[in-house]
Formats: C-alpha cells, structure tokens, sequence
C-alpha cells in the first residue's frame, strides 16, 4: 500500500517535489510509501488504509487535497474517539475548532455516531475571519460556513455546532460535566490554554486529547505554553510524527 500526496506545507513546490521523487527513486523497497503533510515514509505498515469502515467515511467527506493529505492525522482522531467509546470512557466529544467539520464527520460516520443518543458531539469555530482576530485565514472561512457546517451535521441531533470565540463561548454552550474525547486545533495560544483551563478538568480518567497543532513548528508557542501549564498537572504529552501532540488523562 502506498499513498502519495502532493500536499506540503512551507516548501517551494516544484525544487521540493523534484527532489523528492529522486529520494523516492532511491530507496529499497518501493512498499509502504506516504508522502504529503510534510510526511515522508516508507516500508510501513499503513493499516488505516486496511480499515475498510474508516475508508468509506474518508472517501465520503474528504474531498478537497489536503483533507486527503492528512488522512494519518483525520485517523488519528477517530482511532482516539473510538478508543474511548470502545472502552466505555464516559462523557462527551468536544473539538475546538471544527472549521468545515470533515474531521467530525468521518468520525460521526466511523462510530455510528446517530446511534450514541447517550453522548453529545460539541463543535466549535468562528467560521469567518476578519484583520481583527488572532487566527490565521483558512481557505474557506466565510460568513455563510457556519450554516454550511450546521446543515452538514443537521442529521445528528446530538451534535452541537457552535459560532463563538474559544474560551469564552464554552461557559454558553458545551458540556457540564464529563468529557471523553478533545480534540483542540485553535491555531492560538491563549484560545488553547482558555479551552484547557475550562475543558480539562471535566476529562474523564482514560480519555484522550489531541492537540492538533502541537508538533508544528509554525504553533511552537502553544506547546510552549501548554507543557508547562499540563505538567503542573501532571501531565506530559506526546508528540507525534503527524504534528499532533497526544495526551492520555
């Protein structure tokens, strides 16, 4: 199995690619090969791509190239989800931010999410972006993606979508008391240690978090902060060749 993306962040793509197809052309076993998300393998093993349930959902709601290209991270994600259902953590799914939702959607699709009537799935963003907010622009930020991304999920009654700036939207809409699955993509340190200082506590024992933007240079200042502010904790994180830092409560 091989899954070759195009899809690099920080390079200058024609030089990149080029040189990256002669280190291709020079290794010993042609098996095993992932390339995209600043990623580069080979000889692995790559048994998402096995995962036949995951694939569908994948194919389904990942459309664009690089929701293609971080297929390890979207993975991720749903291994972490369906790891805590699996083990009956109790409490709710949260992610801060959910921008489109394509990650929140494979997942509802992954774990047969309209089947969970007992947990909630909460969804965060500001889903526009203007000179004045301390986020980056993403591509499809707009006044009509939040509508966008509420239709998406219209099908789930027990999923939440939220307009709102993290910290402060979580004391308005979010769970009250049990969690068991975080997902934090904020692109900003102090909206990532905001959600940790509201959300964190309410992790139960064996849930997961996945701080998406943990492992990449571009948000060192959030790990910055947040090592710091989980070792206090007790906590250590993670960090993985995906970029995304995981922590076990």
């Amino acid at each position: 199995m091989n899954f070759l993306s195009t899809v690099f962040f920080g390079v200058q793509r024609e030089g990149f690619l080029k040189g990256l197809q002669g280190a291709l052309d020079h290794i010993g076993t042609k098996d095993g090969i992932y390339t995209g998300d600043n990623l580069v393998t080979w000889g692995r093993n790559l048994g998402f791509f096995e995962n036949e349930k995951f694939m569908q959902a994948w194919r389904t709601h990942g459309t664009t190239s690089v929701e293609e290209a971080i297929v390890w991270r979207i993975y991720v994600v749903n291994w972490a989800v369906q790891s805590v259902l699996a083990r009956n953590i109790p409490g709710d799914l949260v992610e801060c931010a959910c921008y489109k939702g394509t990650t929140a959607r494979i997942v509802c699709d992954y774990v047969d999410w309209a089947q969970r009537p007992d947990r909630h799935y909460y969804l965060y963003d500001l889903f526009d972006h203007d000179p004045s907010m301390p986020h980056h622009r993403m591509t499809e930020h707009s006044a009509q993606l939040y509508s966008q991304v509420k239709a998406r999920f219209a099908e789930f009654g027990n999923v939440t979508v939220t307009q709102g700036k993290v910290p402060d939207v979580l004391h308005e809409v979010g769970p009250k008391e049990k969690i068991a699955f975080m997902h934090i993509d904020l692109n900003n340190v102090q909206a990532e240690i905001g959600a940790l200082e509201v959300l964190f506590d309410k992790l139960q024992p064996g849930g997961i978090m996945i701080l998406d933007d943990y492992g990449w240079l571009a948000y060192r200042p959030q790990k910055l902060a947040e090592d710091p502010w989980l070792a206090k904790r007790g906590y250590h994180v993670l960090e993985m060749p995906t970029g995304q830092g995981l922590v076990f409560k």
